[in-house]
């Protein structure tokens, strides 16, 4: 059976030296989540916080912050996600396999939560105030619970059956806020809680929400699982967590998690709109601020030994690579039943998770020979990007799996290498401009505002990759140093443009374009990045691929040597050019305070409380 609390989990990870705990006090402004940070770049344990400065509450971080201790924490429940995966593959299995199914039935019965008169987490009451008010970056516009889980529902037919669980930030504190009786809640495009939202307006209702922080662990899970419509997040809680989830309703509240650490009852002000933000985010950069919705807090409840639960994010890896490690492993099998032809998908974490996704799919209809030009694969690649959250891919790079069946997704080098080997810069890309991006995202032309390319390459190898530099070749004043990221990948060092207009900075890549047009021909440097710092970009691939992908938008950032558009397609006969510079409309990326670090490390030093934690 999986853990009914966040008590019993911290518990059993002491027991087995998974867990740390921090008796000496910590400020959750700021110190905290650079502690965080460091112990989860190193891969280390668990940490519980007892002495949390200005507040009662111990905080718990760091929970999830490897692969092998979110395996350990969810093993009893693996093997039933597994079956019901592998049934939902190939339902034969009923015939074939039945012992595997002899479990079956009480899985089943996880999936339905169950109400209670009375439950823990409504035994106490606290303010906002009191809560532990953590702010992960120096920027960060105030305080922020970094793993809530928003519950909604339906307003049209509301019950837990109809619900939404997210994970939606929100803001406690700063802004304009009326602290201790507003929050800000942070939601984006393309989540559940939007769908409710707009109903309650259509229908002149009240939006009521849940903020849950703590409870079983499955919880935090679910509120970021890639559910199929119609089956609730509190379903699959339920059935990760090993046991049906106890729903407790108070008086004028929707009902919620009996065993919840926290829960902030409230509803969202009709109409109302504040600032919330800045916030320093999982793409390496600040979130800005920007109008969203309030919730009127009404009441705050919270269990007795209640443990906050928290993360801090930041350029990854960050402890969310984790959750999407690990939802990788429980839905990566059913990529082909939910999109048929598509034979995997990868968002590549390092370059922010929905700015690049790597993609195999299947031309299946045609022989080799025939299989020289992307056919059913701009199919399958539409079939992506209507897809959920894989929505929000602004790259979108798909091969064929049929010229490499073993062909690694999560190889990102050989992926690469493959792809340009094969790609005809002239056909196989494929923009769709002025639509929606990531809001996070401000490599675009605004607010959930940008592009999207897909680069769809199969066939038989056309070209051989360089692993250097033509020394004839000449780039031109302004830009310079050269570096190899990867084989057929230069980065180029170019002037910067943080204090440039648009126009200015693409003036510059078109001076290049025109110097390399002069220079011989040479295939094997099909891609080529303009960057601040080529050594940096260059250093390491996650380098490359940060740089490359969080600080370009396809429409506005990519050129082509000899580009022009043939029935308005628009295509190059040379190196494709990609300007991630950083510019003048981009979010500041995050630094830490100095201060903060030094007072982390004089902790960690030897003889210090916290010695040989970092």
């Amino acid at each position: 059976m999986g853990y009914k609390t966040m008590a019993d989990c911290v518990a059993d990870l002491k027991r087995r030296n998974m867990l740390r705990q921090i008796d000496c006090e910590i400020d959750p402004n700021l110190d905290i989540g650079v502690l965080q940070r460091r112990v989860c770049e190193n891969r280390g344990p668990a940490l519980l916080f007892t002495n949390v400065k200005g507040c009662k509450f111990p905080m718990l971080g760091n929970l999830f912050a490897t692969l092998e201790r979110t395996r350990f924490i969810f093993r009893d429940a693996l093997k039933h996600i597994e079956l019901l995966s592998d049934l939902k593959i190939d339902p034969t299995l009923i015939f074939r396999q039945p012992a595997r199914l002899r479990h079956l039935p009480q899985a089943l019965i996880h999936l339905f939560p169950h109400r209670v008169k009375d439950g823990p987490a409504v035994a106490r009451q606290t303010l906002i105030e009191h809560l532990p008010q953590l702010k992960s970056w120096p920027d960060d516009g105030g305080a922020f619970i970094t793993l809530p889980q928003v519950y909604s529902e339906d307003p049209a037919k509301s019950g837990w059956r109809s619900s939404n669980l997210g994970m939606y930030r929100v803001q406690l504190s700063g802004g304009d806020y009326d602290f201790g009786r507003e929050v800000g809640l942070h939601y984006q495009l393309h989540r559940g809680i939007g769908l409710h939202h707009a109903r309650a307006r259509e229908l002149g209702v009240p939006l009521k929400v849940n903020i849950i922080v703590g409870g079983p662990p499955s919880l935090a899970l679910a509120a970021v699982m890639p559910l199929p419509d119609g089956m609730p997040e509190l379903s699959f809680a339920g059935l990760l967590g090993g046991h049906s989830l106890s729903l407790v309703q108070p008086e004028g509240c929707m009902a919620f998690p009996a065993e919840a650490d926290f829960c902030i009852c409230g509803t969202v002000v009709d109409e109302k709109l504040m600032p919330e933000g800045p916030f320093g985010d999982h793409l390496g950069y600040y979130s800005l601020q920007h109008d969203f919705p309030v919730v009127r807090v009404e009441k705050v409840y919270h269990r007795p030994g209640a443990i906050w639960p928290f993360t801090t994010v930041g350029r990854p890896p960050q402890e969310d690579t984790v959750f999407g490690q690990f939802i990788h492993e429980l839905t990566g099998s059913l990529i082909p039943s939910v999109l048929p032809g598509v034979t995997g998908v990868h968002a590549v974490d390092a370059a922010g998770v929905h700015p690049l996704l790597l993609a195999q799919g299947s031309e299946r209809y045609l022989p080799f020979e025939e299989r020289q030009r992307p056919r059913e694969l701009l199919t399958q690649a539409n079939a992506i990007l209507g897809q959920g959250q894989l929505s929000l891919a602004k790259y979108l790079m798909i091969v064929a799996k049929e010229d490499n069946p073993d062909l690694d997704l999560g190889d990102i080098s050989a992926f690469f290498t493959h792809l340009l080997e094969r790609v005809d810069w002239r056909c196989d890309l494929h923009f769709q401009t002025r639509t929606t991006i990531d809001t996070l995202d401000y490599s675009g032309s605004g607010l959930n505002q940008g592009s999207k390319v897909v680069i769809a390459a199969v066939g038989r190898k056309r070209r051989d990759l360089l692993s250097s530099w033509p020394a004839t070749w000449n780039l031109g004043a302004g830009f310079s140093e050269p570096r190899l990221a990867l084989p057929g990948v230069m980065v180029i060092q170019g002037p910067g443009c943080r204090d440039k207009t648009r126009a200015v900075a693409r003036v510059e890549i078109e001076t290049l374009l025109k110097n390399l047009a002069l220079n011989r021909q040479v295939e094997g440097l099909p891609l080529m990045v303009v960057a601040d710092d080529s050594e940096f970009a260059a250093r390491t691939l996650s380098n490359f691929l940060w740089v490359t992908f969080t600080r370009s938008d396809p429409a506005l950032d990519i050129y082509g040597v000899r580009a022009k558009v043939v029935d308005k397609h628009w295509g190059c006969s040379g190196a494709l050019v990609i300007d991630a510079r950083y510019k003048e409309h981009h979010a500041p990326h995050l630094v830490e305070d100095v201060e903060s670090l030094k007072r982390v490390e004089k902790l960690a030093a030897k003889g210090g409380p916290l010695q040989g934690l970092i």
